[in-house]
């Protein structure tokens, strides 16, 4: 229409200027489209029939993208294909038609960036003879011009998909041997990828490789497998093998060999890992959100547990590989982290200035990697990602660790690529995490937050053995107060069923509470699809005031800590024009019962505590509101539990 458009108005624009038109809109196209995407990919060659394992394992991925879903079978020298758009329960019901049989496969649940979600466009993707066959994570940034010689080679594309460039690539470059054929291919693309592709041609094999997406091998007896996530592999296996960046394995159903871009043969080491895969079931819940919400006090407790000595209530980081003389040195903390992990760094900031009295600077990773990097030997540079393979946060460590800025990562996956690329890792021990929208996951993030600064003042001497000692006295009854919130989640129920009726809603808060009203907002978006927006209170009159009318809520966190008269200023504001209060106030508080229309209250604590109690009621409100609405609340549209390629 655009080019109709101009073509109408300027007839004389004919050929060349048409042309340079048609090539605008397609770099536009294709640019706009470059968007952030994460698919799953499984694999299994073996001694069973793969199918089931397959679909089992993709069912585990399914938070990864679920706008389509396929499968792919080699049995006698020949590869069957099952796809389709739509949820693994649609690709289901298409299999129990005809059930595809052998050892080997390959399956894929889809995000979609490049080319609409439909059945052509899903994967697995196979080149002009159909014998080579690829699952793909990632982009391809030069697709385009790939795609065009391929063509001018004589291959035939049938999607609009950047990955199908992958198997013809391949195709042209096979000689008989699979491992060959994927490492001259993959000298050839630019951008990121996680594959595994097999060949009716070389059947006794699958090959994978990764670059900036994750991709990891499940070791079993006389089995072998593979995927994009620990948590599809742990009904089978829990010894994995993981791929770093440019690594190329071959699998059979008796060994994997990896070699590196060079092909040199690698001596890659085996992990087990401490995961159980009750973890990843949801246990009588409704949704995973809702199990892993009631999680939290675990959470809180392992944490807590493995890094305080609980009778002396002294702190032992014994896994911070971070000297004391480090420590002293510190004149600066860079915080960096994507989405929610990007609030929870925005409330470190607070504890770290308030405990610790380091200047702390908290970026968004996906621009702080593009601006110029001025960092001294004196910053400390913490990363933030609970799967610790997001993608901006990835290449805003490197930029750090290129830039000879020590790295410290909190993450929750043990073998994470951010795990075995910082210098030193805090785990936040919160066990898989299967919703997509972040619950327990930033707990635990928080739980390291508090325990670094309070470490950090200790070293620094900024607080004496003895402060330390009285704030951890607080701290260790925080499990006990969570569960007290817990156990309140009939009261956030019957609020949800009063507000799940508007549009629109105002977050706010103050000090430490003000990134909470951030993450609630942000909770309320991810899965209702509502409208909410989260601010400091005191910026509530320098815009945001203008929506405010009886149509428009406003959700207060309102504890009683030292901001609490202003915060109950701006409260009675917001009541001048009418807009619905629901406050989250602090037990007892009975000022506030009397100038809101709705107040849930948490226990009291120290101020600085208050985020780890006024965040669940927030997370709780935005899961009921989007239960009520019938919102697909574990694998909300449009989103992927993290964001593994830019």
């Amino acid at each position: 229409m655009f080019l109709s458009y101009y073509l109408i108005i300027f007839p004389e624009w004919m050929d060349n200027e048409v042309f340079f038109l048609e090539e605008c809109l397609l770099n536009y196209n294709y640019k706009r489209r470059k968007d952030k995407k994460m698919c799953g990919i499984v694999g299994y060659i073996g001694h069973q029939e793969a199918i089931n394992i397959l679909l089992n394992t993709l069912k585990k991925l399914e938070y990864r993208g679920y706008d389509s879903a396929g499968i792919a079978i080699l049995k006698d020298n020949k590869i069957e294909i099952v796809k389709c758009r739509g949820e693994i329960a649609k690709l289901e019901n298409l299999l129990e038609k005809k059930v595809p049989q052998g050892n080997v496969g390959l399956g894929h649940t889809r995000w979609a960036t490049h080319g609409k979600p439909n059945d052509i466009n899903a994967h697995p993707h196979s080149g002009c003879n159909s014998e080579i066959v690829v699952v793909h994570n990632g982009i391809i940034e030069n697709y385009l011009s790939l795609r065009e010689r391929l063509i001018s080679e004589g291959h035939r594309f049938t999607s609009e998909t950047d990955t199908e460039v992958l198997p013809h690539l391949i195709e042209s470059n096979y000689q008989n041997d699979l491992t060959s054929a994927v490492k001259k291919a993959l000298q050839q693309i630019e951008g990121s990828y996680a594959i595994g592709v097999m060949s009716s041609c070389d059947p006794g094999k699958i090959v994978a490789s990764r670059c900036g997406s994750p991709l990891i091998i499940g070791v079993g007896e006389g089995e072998m497998f593979l995927a994009s996530d620990i948590t599809a592999l742990l009904n089978y296996t829990k010894r994995v093998i993981f791929l770093e960046e440019g690594e190329i394995a071959t699998l059979t159903k008796d060994r994997v060999e990896v070699i590196n871009s060079e092909g040199k043969i690698l001596q890659k080491e085996v992990v087990n890992i401490d995961w159980d895969k009750e973890m990843t079931e949801k246990s009588g819940y409704k949704h995973f959100m809702l199990k892993e919400i009631f999680q939290e006090t675990m959470v809180i407790r392992n944490n807590l547990e493995e890094r305080i000595n609980l009778s002396t209530q002294k702190l032992e980081l014994a896994d911070l590989c971070l000297s004391l003389n480090k420590i002293k040195e510190i004149e600066r903390i860079i915080i960096l982290a994507c989405g929610s992990s990007y609030y929870t760094a925005l409330v470190g900031k607070y504890i770290f200035e308030e405990v610790s009295q380091i200047p702390v600077e908290v970026d968004y990773a996906s621009e702080f990697r593009y601006r110029k990097i001025l960092l001294s030997k004196k910053d400390l540079v913490m990363v933030i990602s609970q799967s610790g393979e997001t993608a901006d946060t990835i290449a805003a460590l490197r930029a750090c660790r290129k830039a000879g800025s020590y790295v410290l990562a909190l993450t929750n996956v043990k073998g994470s690529t951010i795990s075995r690329e910082a210098d030193s890792v805090m785990y936040i021990k919160a066990g898989p995490e299967i919703g997509v929208a972040t619950t327990k996951a930033f707990l635990g993030q928080l739980v390291c937050l508090y325990l670094l600064s309070f470490y950090f003042a200790e070293v620094r001497e900024k607080l004496d053995s003895l402060e330390v000692s009285k704030i951890i006295s607080e701290l260790i009854k925080i499990p006990q107060m969570v569960e007290i919130i817990l156990l309140k989640d009939p009261e956030i129920v019957k609020l949800s069923e009063e507000f799940y009726k508007y549009n629109n809603f105002l977050y706010l808060g103050r000090g430490f509470n003000y990134p909470i009203a951030l993450e609630g907002a942000l909770k309320l978006k991810e899965i209702s699809y509502l409208h909410a927006e989260g601010y400091p209170a005191g910026e509530m009159k320098h815009g945001p005031i203008a929506l405010l009318d009886k149509n428009f809520p406003v959700v207060v966190i309102a504890p009683r800590d030292k901001v609490y008269p202003k915060i109950i200023n701006n409260i009675k504001e917001v009541k001048a024009r009418d807009s619905l209060v629901l406050a989250i106030a602090s037990v007892g508080d009975r000022e506030i019962g009397q100038i809101v229309d709705r107040a849930f209250y948490i226990p009291r604590t120290l101020d600085i505590f208050y985020p780890l109690l006024t965040v669940i009621p927030l997370q709780l409100f935005a899961y009921h509101i989007a239960d009520k609405l019938g919102r697909d609340i574990d694998k909300p549209r449009n989103l992927a539990k993290s964001v593994t390629v830019e």
